[in-house]
């Protein structure tokens, strides 16, 4: 933690953690830890005695593949929208515009 951070408890899967934050980005954090303890949740399932870290892992490998599936249709959307300003600045050059 820096010396700007603030401590903050989270729970998870009925653990409590603590982590500094910055000034300001608590809410953000609060909402990531719902976030995660949903993911987490959904992970566990009905089987009550499963490893904490084992479902943390999972729970973190399935929110980082959703985010790189997110990240990959932004740059798809990215190289599409390139192309497209591209074509319409070549009809105006062609217009004379």
């Amino acid at each position: 933690m820096s010396s700007a951070s603030e401590p903050v408890s989270i729970r998870l899967l009925d653990r409590e953690y603590t982590v500094g934050v910055e000034p300001g980005e608590r809410d953000s954090l609060m909402a990531a830890a719902r976030l995660l303890e949903a993911k987490m949740r959904e992970v566990r399932g009905a089987n009550r005695m499963a490893a904490v870290d084992r479902v943390a892992v999972l729970a973190a490998l399935n929110m980082a593949h959703e985010l790189q599936q997110l990240r990959e249709g932004s740059a798809g959307r990215t190289d599409e929208l390139a192309r497209t300003l591209e074509a319409l600045r070549r009809r105006l050059d062609a217009a004379g515009v």
